[in-house]
């Protein structure tokens, strides 16, 4: 194996801008999202990029700041290491910090980025392959007015989506009835809709909503908080059963499946702890034949980047799609290969790495180490 070594690391801060209306889950409402970005450079003269992007501090246990004390922490340990070597780059993190995944992906997501530049493939093909060229999207309609829903979903059927994911919770149960009752009137036969809770529901609630909707055909994605309360509705439920925040590690999705908790899986690729990480994830559902989309909370192309060449390797009738934040926002990090969905679907970046260059100009410069 080649011997080049990491010369420096250089963290970003950068303020992601949401256009239009704020952006509303039952947890939050967030006008602009604080995003961090690792730049990684080699004495080879080659660079990765990593990215981190917490929806705010109280979607789950990670937030900006902490991301960047984290890699702040790590960093100066990693210099001079073979970033070939990400095993052992990542042990390094493990021996440095305690924790803090969704700051050691950005780590792992740079790594894989120069292993890709290095070896001149793109990322999905140091995973073992793209099983297509490009993978489907979706889109994540925010808590609104049955009314205003209705027209989203109308309007994005449209577009080509061919799953739409509607957020319930945080408000009255009968509004969210109301919410699914009308979308059901305009959906169009083909399209997949998932009720996202983000964990807002008691185990009462999300009862009541799947089985006063029984007769609709849809998802329910993480309605309650904790593991604990997913597996006490399952027997009461009438619909397929997501995981998506409770599904934090490799150990988590494999017990939710072998206990019949889980029938596919909404994956954060930085909750996980990155591109390592998610490759395992896969790997399971795979094996389980669970669906699974390859999402992340948020970030721009570098994030979105990432997500595209995962879902790319899932098998195509087990993809859920890929979210990515790219309708939400306005200024890519590359204008030449900006991430972009098209007609619902999103074309996997072909040049080596990430198949992203970031334009670090647009960032706010915070740390370096060498």
């Amino acid at each position: 194996m080649k011997n080049i070594k990491i010369t420096e690391i250089h963290i970003y801060q950068h303020d992601l801008d949401i256009k239009g209306k704020p952006y509303k889950t039952s947890l939050s409402e967030v006008n602009s999202l604080d995003t961090t970005i690792v730049k990684i450079v080699t004495d080879s003269g080659i660079s990765g990029f990593g990215e981190v992007c917490p929806l705010g501090p109280v979607y789950q246990e990670a937030h900006a700041l902490g991301a960047r004390a984290a890699l702040a922490e790590m960093a100066p340990h990693l210099i001079g290491m073979n970033p070939l070597q990400y095993g052992k780059v990542l042990a390094k993190c493990e021996q440095a910090l305690m924790g803090h995944n969704y700051a050691k992906a950005a780590i792992d997501i740079a790594l894989w980025d120069i292993i890709g530049k290095q070896f001149n493939l793109p990322l999905c093909e140091l995973l073992g392959g793209a099983k297509r060229d490009k993978v489907p999207s979706y889109y994540a309609i925010s808590i609104d007015s049955p009314e205003e829903v209705a027209r989203l979903l109308v309007e994005k059927q449209k577009q080509g989506y061919q799953k739409l994911q509607i957020k319930v919770g945080g408000r009255d149960l009968a509004e969210d009835i109301a919410v699914v009752r009308k979308a059901f009137e305009v959906k169009e036969p083909a399209i997949e809709i998932v009720l996202d809770a983000n964990r807002a529901l008691t185990t009462a609630e999300a009862i009541r909503l799947s089985q006063s909707c029984r007769d609709l055909d849809f998802i329910l994605e993480q309605p309650c908080d904790s593991y604990e309360e997913l597996t006490k509705i399952k027997a009461n439920i009438c619909h397929p059963l997501y995981l998506d925040e409770c599904a934090t590690d490799i150990t988590v999705v494999s017990r939710s499946i072998s206990e019949g908790v889980a029938d596919g899986f909404g994956m954060k690729v930085t909750r996980v702890g990155g591109v390592s990480a998610m490759r395992c994830v896969i790997d399971v559902c795979h094996a389980h034949q669970k669906p699974l989309s390859c999402d992340d909370s948020w970030g721009g192309d570098i994030i979105a980047a990432v997500c595209t060449h995962l879902g790319s390797i899932v098998e195509p009738r087990l993809s859920r799609g890929v979210w990515i934040a790219a309708p939400y926002i306005s200024q890519p990090y590359d204008s030449e290969n900006t991430v972009q969905i098209n007609d619902g679907w999103i074309d996997v970046p072909s040049a080596p790495g990430l198949g992203v260059s970031p334009d670090t100009h647009l960032f706010n410069h915070t740390q370096s180490f060498s």
